[in-house]
């Protein structure tokens, strides 16, 4: 399962303070971990998942990996993943397998596309799109965020959505679970709101760096308060 990806989020009630400290201190205690090609750490949004204002309860760990052992070994034996375990109220871990994948994020595309040995058409699918937001239209962005939070949360076979990202206002991103791939596709060419809005980010060249991979959803563990469900 080479590239085999993990998201985990972590839900504080306390250690709040501990938890955001973390997002400055951490990522330097992660580089060159074995097994593990590319990671992010990063704040979530409020509200309903989507929000100018960031959830500061709430945070996640993306790491893409070798294999399977690699992510094993270390969400349950890295010293600082175990704080984060034990310092949090509420956890739960997304595993899933890159399918496709096109764009870069921090300058590479980290995600390896697999092939699956079946039609994947009905199989869970997780979706993630990422962005670097142009300055000049930050304005723009924040604008159709209601619009693309209302979009998503109407939409048929969607189980749940959050809003994640490295930095506030500028580089940020999606994680969104859906029934099946396609679920995804009517949902990405069908919705009026939704076409609208990837065509403005074209036409005006909202991002300096944008991504979008789907993924085969293997398992998805634990728990985790107020994420946004549609079941």
């Amino acid at each position: 399962m080479e590239g085999l990806t993990t998201i985990t989020f972590f839900k504080f009630r306390k250690n709040k303070g501990w938890a955001f400290a973390q997002m400055g201190l951490a990522p330097s205690k992660l580089q060159q971990k074995e097994g593990l090609k590319f990671f992010k750490l990063m704040g979530t949004g409020g509200g309903n998942g989507f929000s100018l204002w960031p959830d500061f309860g709430t945070y996640a760990f993306l790491g893409v990996w070798d294999n399977q052992k690699s992510a094993d070994d270390f969400l349950k034996q890295n010293a600082l993943i175990q704080n984060y375990f034990q310092k949090s109220s509420f956890f739960r871990t997304i595993k899933m397998l890159p399918i496709k994948s096109h764009g870069l994020w921090s300058g590479q595309n980290p995600f390896p596309e697999q092939e699956l040995p079946t039609n994947d058409s009905g199989l869970p699918v997780a979706v993630i799109t990422r962005a670097t937001l142009r300055p000049s239209r930050l304005f723009s962005f924040w604008k159709s965020v209601p619009h693309a939070s209302a979009a998503i949360e109407n939409a048929a076979g969607v189980q749940y959505f959050k809003g994640i990202g490295e930095w506030p206002f500028v580089q940020q991103a999606t994680l969104s679970l859906w029934d099946s791939f396609e679920a995804v596709k009517q949902f990405a060419y069908r919705d009026q709101t939704h076409a609208k809005i990837i065509k403005k980010t074209r036409s005006q060249r909202w991002y300096s760096e944008d991504l979008f991979a789907r993924f085969h959803l293997l398992s998805d563990t634990g728990f985790i308060e107020s994420i946004p469900s549609k079941k």
